[in-house]
């Protein structure tokens, strides 16, 4: 037998002997795969970003990890959150010290390699908390037990200033392409590119920008290095000396990966994250627009050569309605669009859907919200995002201040809902909603019996149609707001089953 033979008959051994711990490790928060059908395994490591969270010296922020528990998942693992270099005005980097508590770490002035914030076992959040404008991007890893659907919230609070309000972002994981309608270079607008780089190696970045118009020229986005395992905040306005209200921001990558998030900020009507859209489709919904927005601007974009016509429609608690006076929208071939859809819920939960009138054209899109009035205003904003999935998960939220938003757009669907234990106290419980065909429902969400700190809700569609979600939370302040979509939680992964044949050796 020659060594050749010896290979295969050694590959197709352990092939087989992968394929038979698949079999018994199969189960996941989804439920079984059937015969025949790609195994749903849980990942075995996630990695994370988290952008600088303000250069506000009144800021305070709040951290919260939190990983679901997911049956056949490893049972050890490891995760941590670690500052992003900071590059200093010698180029040498550095960052500064830490502390860490029992739940709680302090984030500011971080000391090199020292964690901010350690996650503890599945099914319970941790927080870590910062104040002033010293606090780094994160970078963060878990792996084992820790992995499957980790989710890390970035949650600001900013008494006064440029951007006032509530901020909350989603930590990402790194990737080659996003896409931002609804950034600005408008002169009451402070708007910033986030981009870190997780990697050993230098990744190269492109930032696009369309407006009205059309592509707005841009040297100083070509060609932008992020140095490893660094974070650099790009303002917008720097890349081009035209100042719009509606830009459509691309970031690609012509190199290694990043993360990307827009910090959009407003003298007068506070300010938020906004987070990347989802690819380019011909059909989108942007769920959860508070019933209480008192102004509601759609933003779109077609990055292809054709124009897109769109039917808008909302999915209220009723059913799909159109909105009288903004029944379509025509967007031009890589020309931002925008439509002013005013107090559009009228006191009721709504998400807005998009579909093509006729040819199906691929489209970006995001909505900037609007709560409260004059002096009150506070800005949120809403990308169009890709369905629950298998389960998606929300930290941070609290007894009184969250709403979770659900929309089944085809058909009639069903919704298992979990609240975990708190952060420092409490049970888990779980209820189950039917979301009718066409409607959006804001659910009364659980809350942990005996429920101390904040919690995380998991949403694990049962049956029907996609659902997509949206949680909003809202600050002491009557105004202060802020909006995450909801897109898989990414614990899950397709791992297609195998038969061990041993003919192919015979071939």
């Amino acid at each position: 037998m020659n060594r050749t033979t010896l290979s295969l008959i050694a590959g197709t051994t352990a092939l087989a002997a992968v394929t038979a711990v698949a079999a018994l490790a199969t189960p996941s928060a989804s439920g079984a795969s059937t015969p025949g059908a790609a195994a749903q395994l849980p990942v075995q490591r996630t990695g994370l970003l988290c952008p600088a969270p303000s250069v506000s010296d009144i800021a305070d922020t709040t951290y919260t990890s939190f990983t679901p528990v997911t049956q056949g998942a490893a049972s050890s693992g490891k995760g941590q959150l670690q500052p992003a270099s900071v590059e200093s005005a010698d180029g040498t980097g550095g960052t500064g010290d830490t502390q860490q508590g029992k739940g709680k770490a302090k984030a500011g002035k971080k000391a090199a390699g020292q964690p901010v914030l350690t996650p503890k076992a599945p099914g319970t959040p941790v927080t870590g908390d910062t104040s002033g404008a010293d606090g780094p991007a994160l970078i963060g890893t878990a792996d084992g037990t820790f992995a499957p659907g980790w989710t890390v919230q970035e949650t600001t609070s900013i008494a006064a200033g440029t951007g006032r309000g509530l901020q909350g972002v989603t930590c990402t994981p790194a990737d080659t392409e996003f896409w931002f309608p609804g950034a600005s270079t408008a002169d009451s607008r402070t708007d910033y590119v986030h981009l870190t780089n997780p990697d050993d190696s230098a990744a190269v970045v492109d930032v696009e920008l369309y407006g009205k118009n059309g592509a707005i020229k841009s040297p100083l986005g070509e060609n932008l290095t992020v140095k490893p395992h660094t974070s650099e905040p790009i303002l917008l306005s720097t890349l081009t000396g035209e100042r719009q209200d509606d830009l459509t921001v691309h970031v690609s990558v012509r190199s290694g990966r990043v993360g990307a998030t827009v910090q959009a900020l407003d003298d007068k009507s506070g300010g938020d994250w906004l987070a990347a859209a989802a690819d380019p489709a011909g059909t989108l919904v942007l769920p959860g627009i508070p019933k209480d927005a008192t102004d509601v601007r759609l933003i779109a974009f077609t990055p292809g050569d054709a124009d897109a016509d769109l039917k808008i429609r909302l999915a209220s608690p009723d059913g799909l309605i159109t909105p009288a006076g903004n029944e379509t929208l025509h967007v031009k071939s890589g020309m931002t669009t925008s439509a002013d859809l005013g107090p559009l819920t009228r006191g009721e939960a709504g998400s807005l859907v998009l579909t093509p009138t006729d040819q199906s054209v691929p489209v970006v899109a995001a909505l900037r919200v609007v709560r409260g009035k004059g002096a009150d205003q506070e800005t949120a904003f809403i990308p169009a995002t890709a369905p629950v999935g298998a389960r998606a998960t929300a930290a941070d939220n609290s007894a009184k201040g969250t709403t979770l938003a659900l929309t089944a757009p085809t058909a009639t669907a069903k919704v298992k809902v979990t609240a975990s234990a708190g952060s420092e106290g409490g049970t888990a419980v779980s209820r189950t909603y039917t979301i009718r065909s066409g409607t959006t429902q804001d659910v009364d969400a659980p809350v942990p019996s005996g429920l101390q700190g904040t919690y995380a809700l998991t949403i694990e569609p049962l049956s029907g149609s996609p659902v997509y979600a949206s949680r909003t939370l809202v600050s002491t302040d009557p105004a202060g707001f802020t909006i995450q979509i909801l897109p898989s939680d990414r614990g899950l992964v397709s791992v297609p089953r195998t038969d061990e044949d041993l003919s192919i050796l015979q071939k």
